[in-house]
């Protein structure tokens, strides 16, 4: 009988799922209790894929793009999702400096171009 795929959230609730009996199917021996499943098992099936190919692909966001044949921003989007439901937060560089703003600025002569640099790095 072939392996079935870790079910990490409940179809009906969306709650996490625990693990209540551990079987080795060498031996039968078996341990009962209340077990965490592993954050990459709580992915969805398509957060799964998307890590696996993120990963082969060496965290190359041209080759996720060229292998899932998405754009960018759905890499960057995805990306994102898979953080969110590993439990930490996405910080986006986006938020900290709005490139265009610094650029016009720079263009008006509201700042120097030491100061855009500063900006742009995050210096500032």
């Amino acid at each position: 009988m072939a392996a079935r795929r870790l079910v990490g959230q409940c179809p009906v609730c969306g709650n996490e799922f625990r693990v209540a009996k551990l079987n080795c199917h060498a031996c039968g021996s078996s341990l009962e209790g209340d077990f965490e499943l592993c954050k990459f098992c709580q992915l969805s099936p398509e957060q799964r894929e998307f890590v696996e190919v993120f990963i082969a692909s060496r965290g190359n966001i041209r080759e996720v793009e060229r292998v899932l044949g998405i754009s960018y921003p759905t890499v960057r989007s995805r990306l994102d999702d898979v953080i969110r439901a590993l439990g930490y937060q996405v910080q986006r560089q986006a938020d900290a400096v709005d490139r265009k703003a610094v650029l016009e600025a720079l263009d008006r002569g509201d700042i120097t171009a030491e100061q855009a640099l500063k900006k742009l790095r995050g210096e500032e």
